[in-house]
């Protein structure tokens, strides 16, 4: 299974390839498609439990996700997000709250929404031992701030998640998502850095690529532009549910093979 310095040590090398997964069958469906890093996402919060934002969140919620991805999986790296407010407020509950993705969960790292707040408690966590993926550019935590528009557009704003880039891989962090951002700004991240960079919105020139699952397979109603679908699956679980149901209202379901009869019971009416 690939490990935190493997993934680490692919910065220019080979494309590393993460895509979300919230469950075990999910997780299991990923790992044989061949991907490197399985980030079980605080987006579970408007992809799967029906909230607008990730905001509510909670590090409980994120802790059962990623136990199941985690049971669902043999070799992809399980990478937990940080939900909004479990890190940054206070230290020790900081540092607690992504000890139990490692100690409990399973996880194999965690992944921060990063910013000036966060390089000291990326290198205290992995001078603890617990590896950080740190997130740059669209921060979806930060949405009552800065919306969902792209960011790192104007030079000062670059310079800043330049600089923070470089200040979070002096931290420790072993890897850096940057969401939403120029592809000439991620492009000079990426040569920057000696950890890679895995983009989303960040044009092609990061190390590697993530996507939300559901957008990837098709299954999302309204994906982000820098998405692309690779299948329809909505199409597919719609199609197979009319079908379900068209056959049961039809009665050809279910048929003599989905049923079985036991002949040695006495049923003659009492």
């Amino acid at each position: 299974m690939p490990t935190v310095r493997d993934v680490r040590e692919q910065a220019g090398e080979e494309p590393i390839t993460m895509l979300t997964a919230y469950d075990a069958t999910t997780a299991a469906l990923a790992e044989t498609a061949g991907v490197d890093v399985l980030l079980v996402g605080d987006s579970v919060g408007n992809t799967v439990l029906g909230h607008e934002t990730t905001l509510p969140v909670t590090v409980e919620e994120m802790e059962s996700h990623t136990a199941a991805v985690v049971r669902g999986t043999e070799e992809a790296l399980v990478v937990a997000d940080m939900p909004f407010l479990s890190v940054g407020v206070d230290r020790s509950e900081s540092i607690e709250h992504c000890g139990r993705m490692l100690k409990e969960a399973g996880a194999n790292a965690v992944k921060i929404e990063s910013g000036p707040h966060t390089v000291e408690l990326t290198e205290r966590l992995s001078d603890l031992g617990i590896p950080v993926m740190a997130h740059l550019g669209l921060t979806p935590q930060h949405v009552n701030r800065l919306g969902y528009t792209r960011q790192g557009t104007t030079q000062e704003a670059a310079e800043e998640i330049h600089e923070l880039a470089s200040a979070h891989e002096d931290a420790g962090a072993f890897s850096l998502v940057l969401e939403h951002v120029p592809a000439n700004l991620a492009r000079a991240v990426t040569e920057e850095l000696s950890i890679p960079t895995i983009g989303i919105g960040a044009g092609p020139d990061c190390d590697g690529q993530v996507l939300v699952v559901d957008d990837a397979v098709g299954l999302s109603e309204s994906p982000p532009p820098f998405a692309e679908a690779f299948g329809d699956v909505r199409g597919a679980y719609r199609d197979a549910l009319a079908g379900y149901v068209d056959a049961v209202e039809d009665g050809s379901f279910p048929a003599e093979e989905h049923s079985h009869v036991e002949g040695d019971l006495d049923l003659d009416p009492v």
